[in-house]
């Protein structure tokens, strides 16, 4: 009895085991822990990342949180698209602005960064925007012409929103470099003028939201989005309050 007891006496414990099996297989372990990790995550994006349908951006132009919901979810809503798979995104808070004197005017350029990254990687398709807004984005040839847009995709949209269509104009090219080398260089340029924008002020969202200011409505030039962009502004002139 007394060489039993030793025996067992003499087994390793259960922190001894665990001890025993850290020190021989840690790296396997951490390895093992590490391959979990990664295919676990890749599986929860995949079931929780949800179809973007259409992204918007505010640029000079600030809705409240009803507003937001009301361009966001609520284009889901009218075309009875399901938001728990999809969604609208909306890019908030961008400021830009020329002017150097404007106390906003340091963080315009995170804001221009974010845009042009967007538009690079053709993942923005729509954006509001004040005038001044308006005026950089169609300078820079952003901004599709939306007659031929809208006679292409919903020729009776076209007609209902053509009395709110703005022209404005694209830069294509300047001598704009030469005049950072020489102020007393003339500015010259050639431009193209086109319908880029649609006044919405009138939309029965923004009338209700009281919005000042005109606020307009552009659609990038690249979007990917393009038959959506225009069932959006149907939607914007069309839908009424629930």
């Amino acid at each position: 009895m007394t060489s039993t007891h030793t025996r067992i006496s003499n087994l390793p414990g259960t922190k001894a085991k665990i001890r025993y099996i850290w020190d021989y297989y840690k790296l396997p372990i951490i390895f093992v822990c590490i391959v979990i990790y990664i295919i676990g995550y890749i599986l929860y994006g995949h079931f929780t990342e949800k179809n973007q349908i259409l992204s918007a951006a505010f640029v000079n132009f600030v809705p409240g949180e009803k507003l937001s919901e009301q361009l966001g979810n609520g284009f889901l809503d009218a075309q009875k698209i399901n938001d728990s798979r999809n969604e609208v995104r909306l890019y908030k808070s961008l400021y830009i602005t020329d002017n150097e004197n404007n106390p906003n005017h340091e963080y315009t350029y995170a804001s221009r960064m974010k845009i042009l990254g967007a538009i690079d990687s053709e993942s923005l398709d729509v954006v509001f925007m004040n005038k001044e807004a308006f005026d950089a984005f169609s300078q820079n040839g952003y901004l599709c012409d939306l007659e031929k847009l809208l006679q292409q995709k919903n020729p009776g949209l076209y007609k209902e929103v053509s009395p709110f269509l703005q022209t404005n104009t694209e830069i294509l090219n300047d001598n704009s470099v030469d005049i950072y080398l020489d102020p007393s260089v003339t500015y010259s340029a050639e431009t193209k003028e086109y319908p880029m924008g649609l006044d919405i002020s009138e939309s029965v969202y923004l009338k209700n939201a009281g919005m000042n200011g005109t606020v307009y409505l552009g659609v990038i030039s690249n979007s990917p989005h393009l038959s959506e962009a225009v069932s959006y502004i149907d939607y914007l002139f069309n839908s009424n309050l629930s």
